[in-house]
């Protein structure tokens, strides 16, 4: 049976923010981790800080080269796959047009935050299931899981997140149509929607800034934790019945323009 405590997993965007946080708590419970994140990043370190059950592998998404060798490494040194969370992503925050520099959004940037984090997302989606599906099923036929990170501007964009929030709209729509390809196969997906969380993308800005964004979260009133992410795929990997679902996590946060 596929349990967080004794899974095999890649974690895409693994070396910082929600990606590391989830690779923590996987190695924290004994599985063993492939860290996926690209060769600038500091995964390297961060595996080696973790012990021997964390794998750094040098990845880029948009790559089927970069994921199907970091597969490898999950079937070469753990034997298996049984959960994939992607967390890697990208932003940018620019107006559809620009009206006093008399400027257009570029069409290059638009294109590479859905190529990112749209079809990066599916690509490590469609290989991760490959190999799960060579898994011996549990007594609920299930192989494996799929975790797969949105945004809460998926439904909530504001001014300047037209490339981000289709992106992440594009990884929540694609959602229940994956479930259902995959059922036949014994493997999950779900989604979650994070909101307003304590990233080094967050911490990038002003005190001032992070405690008036931190102000606008209902309830508890600050920004999360990435732990508090790692906790929530935790719940995906051990409910055998969550599937095809987006799970916002975001203190009920409504993002205004």
């Amino acid at each position: 049976m596929v349990l967080f405590k004794n899974a095999v997993a890649l974690v895409t965007g693994g070396a910082s923010g929600l990606g590391r946080a989830t690779v923590e708590r996987f190695a924290r419970a004994g599985s063993k981790v492939v860290l996926g994140d690209l060769s600038t990043s500091k995964g390297a370190d961060v595996a080696k800080e973790l012990g021997d059950n964390v794998v750094f592998v040098p990845v880029d998404v948009t790559s089927e080269k970069d994921i199907t060798e970091a597969l490898q490494v999950a079937k070469t040194k753990f034997g298996r796959l049984d959960v994939s969370v992607n967390c890697a992503g990208i932003a940018v925050a620019v107006k559809t047009y620009n009206f006093n520099k008399k400027l257009p959004h570029k069409l290059d940037d638009f294109a590479k935050v859905l190529t990112v984090n749209t079809v990066g997302t599916f690509n490590v989606i469609r290989l991760s299931a490959g190999l799960m599906g060579e898994n011996e099923p549990n007594k609920d036929g299930q192989r494996g899981v799929i975790v797969n990170t949105a945004s809460v501007a998926a439904y909530d964009g504001q001014i300047g997140q037209a490339a981000y929030a289709a992106s992440k709209a594009g990884v929540v729509g694609m959602t229940l149509p994956i479930a259902r390809d995959l059922s036949t196969h014994g493997i999950r997906i779900c989604t979650i929607a994070p909101g307003l969380f304590d990233t080094p993308m967050l911490q990038a800005l002003p005190e001032k800034v992070r405690t008036f964004l931190a102000a606008t979260v209902p309830f508890p009133k600050r920004l999360g934790d990435p732990a508090e992410y790692a906790q929530l795929v935790e719940s995906i990997v051990d409910n055998p019945l969550l599937n095809g679902e987006t799970i916002r996590l975001d203190g009920s946060l409504r993002m205004m323009p």
